[in-house]
């Protein structure tokens, strides 16, 4: 094992000796913006059968790939519009966006489904060694299954067997990296955001996708709408869109419609104020509620319409000008999920940002 100081050594020196490891089927320790990780070349099936018996059991578990740009994740995923927009706004940084494989990784590396897990690190020395090799090489943790985290090459080396060790060719050593959580794991596969792993990145937190038409709005609500299923029938939700006229509202209804799985046509309530749908998840029945309120004047019209009786039936709920009564929406977190979405834009060209409250 060659064990490389990279502040004594410098960044190129590093990179060149991982490189040569690499090219020759080694594993090597490297460090990324969350925790050290161990890189073998993601399309040699000796060095991925390698780094599977130095992880230990795994329960057929799929392991991350590393690349440093959304062109060489091409090479290895299908990316479809959703996982598009999570890598223009989430990429380089800790999220593992899972997509369909093509079939360039060796076996060990997609799951049984053939989906495979990409990052994009946020570490310049993670990046220039991706970039040297010019292919993927392995994003999972350092240490082995089930073990501590590895902030530091002693976090790795206290927790492995003396056959492990022996197993690693190469590690880049910076020293102990700051305590972050590891990446978040998300599927886009089915056009979806569904989350597998919560990690340094809260997806609950403020997020901003682009939309170039109305029907790519329509594909985005629909996701955001599988997105939160789990809550559905057990929890009631609400989904406060706020936007100029014109900005598409109309049309991310229609996209949460369908992803409640309604087959109906959604027409805007500007006259009934308020419009009901039957879905079914998870064998259950459910509502969704689709209100209008640009001709109300105060948050007690939207409770005259029966608001707070639809909470109490765990309804999904649609609130067209929601930004009227903002304050008074805000107050019933403490009765229901509460989905703030903000649409913006001109031309067809839409951004929306969506944040969990």
């Amino acid at each position: 094992m060659q064990i490389v100081d990279v502040k004594k050594e410098g960044v190129d020196a590093a990179v060149k000796a991982a490189v040569l490891v690499l090219s020759s089927g080694g594993i090597v320790i490297y460090p990324t913006e969350t925790t050290y990780g161990v890189g073998v070349d993601v399309e040699n099936s000796q060095a991925v059968e390698k780094l599977l018996t130095y992880k230990g059991k795994r329960d057929g578990k799929p392991i991350s790939v590393a690349v440093m740009s959304e062109d060489m994740a091409k090479r290895y995923v299908k990316l479809n519009k959703t996982a598009e927009n999570v890598y223009k706004t989430f990429l380089p940084g800790p999220v593992t966006v899972v997509s369909t494989g093509t079939g360039k990784t060796v076996v060990g590396i997609a799951s049984s489904e053939g989906k495979v897990g990409i990052r994009i690190p946020k570490y310049d020395l993670a990046l220039t060694l991706i970039s040297t090799f010019g292919r993927g090489i392995t994003a999972t943790g350092a240490n082995a299954s089930n073990k501590k985290r590895p902030y530091a090459i002693q976090d790795i080396f206290d927790h492995i067997s003396e056959t492990q060790k022996d197993l690693i060719d190469l590690v880049l050593d910076v020293g102990e990296l700051p305590h972050n959580e590891p990446s978040t794991v998300i599927d886009t596969t089915l056009d979806d955001l569904v989350i597998l792993r919560s990690g340094s990145t809260k997806f609950s937190s403020s997020q901003t996708f682009h939309s170039r038409n109305e029907a790519e709005t329509i594909v985005l609500f629909e996701a955001i709408a599988k997105r939160f299923r789990s809550s559905y029938t057990y929890t009631p939700v609400i989904f406060a869109l706020e936007g100029k006229m014109g900005a598409g509202k109309t049309h991310a209804v229609k996209g949460l419609a369908r992803g409640l799985g309604i087959q109906q046509s959604i027409t805007s309530p500007t006259y009934t104020l308020a419009n009901e749908y039957s879905f079914v998840n998870e064998e259950r029945p459910g509502v969704f509620i689709h209100i209008d309120a640009w001709a109300m004047h105060n948050f007690a019209e939207l409770l005259d319409i029966g608001l707070k009786e639809q909470i109490e039936k765990n309804a999904v709920i649609a609130i067209e000008w929601a930004e009227k009564f903002e304050a008074d929406i805000f107050k019933l977190q403490s009765k229901a999920k509460v989905v703030l979405i903000q649409i913006a834009g001109e031309n067809d060209e839409r951004t929306i940002t969506l944040q969990e409250l």
